[in-house]
């Protein structure tokens, strides 16, 4: 599991980048996840999002999922390329992956690589 140190996490399985203000889905979600087949996009450029608000819809061939904000701000950006290449996701969650950038705003409860990494640990027995 891939599960890089510069990254901030949540229980639900999303991460945020404080230096970017990039989010998305983690590695572990995507893997529990399996194939994702589909995204839509559920924000816009400009719009506001709280901590928990869903920003994405994703469905696998195993099950649906919505992804919810890991951060507060107004979003500076939308990654559309993910709804022609829902498979990103799987190949690329920390990177070409990212869903949505946002600025100006506070990440909400989020831990640090090393306690996420133990909290995965716990769910996968």
């Amino acid at each position: 599991m891939n599960v890089p140190s510069n990254l901030k996490y949540t229980k639900s399985d999303e991460w945020f980048d404080p230096a970017s203000g990039a989010m998305g889905i983690t590695d572990f979600a995507q893997s529990q996840l399996s194939d994702i087949v589909f995204v839509e996009l559920l924000v816009e450029e400009g719009d506001e999002v709280t901590v928990g608000k869903a920003i994405a819809s994703v469905e696998s061939v195993k099950a649906s999922a919505e992804i919810y904000a890991s951060a507060a701000g107004k979003v500076t950006a939308v990654n559309k390329g993910l709804a022609d290449k829902p498979e990103t996701l799987n190949s690329d969650p920390f990177g070409e992956g990212w869903m949505v950038k946002v600025e100006g705003g506070a990440a909400g409860e989020v831990m640090d690589a090393a306690a996420y990494e133990a909290d995965c640990a716990g769910r996968a027995h």
